[in-house]
């Protein structure tokens, strides 16, 4: 795995964080035991939650108002997340429509004990609208 250059174009110092492609680091966070499910992993609904979260900072920069996430297209849980987790999320516009935009959402953990060893434990495809302040769909700017 190598490095993601930072903005300028210096390496971090710290353990490199997977290479993505076309795919931009969009958050970090860690989860807490508030968290987790029955079984003391991370519940799967805040997993999804923060994937959203994710998923909706490049359509963003397109979209510039309000959006609205119109579609879970795939959602795929290769891993449990645990408590204390770093967990780094990585998005990609996969398609840009008339209204809408389709996000690839890959998620890596890693533990404080063993930082630089990534794992991939979700992975999803969502889709978001651009919309008015009635609600209605709207065209993205071009």
């Amino acid at each position: 795995m190598s490095a993601i250059p930072s903005p300028t174009g210096e390496r971090a110092a710290s353990a490199p964080l997977p290479t993505l492609g076309d795919k931009e680091l969009v958050l970090k966070v860690i989860p807490m035991p508030a968290d987790t499910n029955g079984n003391g992993d991370i519940f799967g609904g805040w997993v999804m939650a923060q994937v959203d979260l994710a998923g909706s900072v490049l359509p963003a920069r397109h979209i510039k108002g309000r959006m609205a996430t119109v579609a879970v297209n795939e959602f795929i849980f290769k891993q449990p997340v645990r408590v204390g987790d770093i967990l780094s999320f990585f998005a990609r516009v996969q398609r840009i429509g008339r209204t809408s935009i389709t996000v690839q959402v890959e998620v890596f953990a890693e533990t404080f004990r063993a930082q630089g060893e990534f794992v991939k434990v979700t992975e999803a495809t969502l889709t978001y609208v651009a919309i008015d302040d009635a609600g209605r769909p709207r065209e993205i700017p071009r």
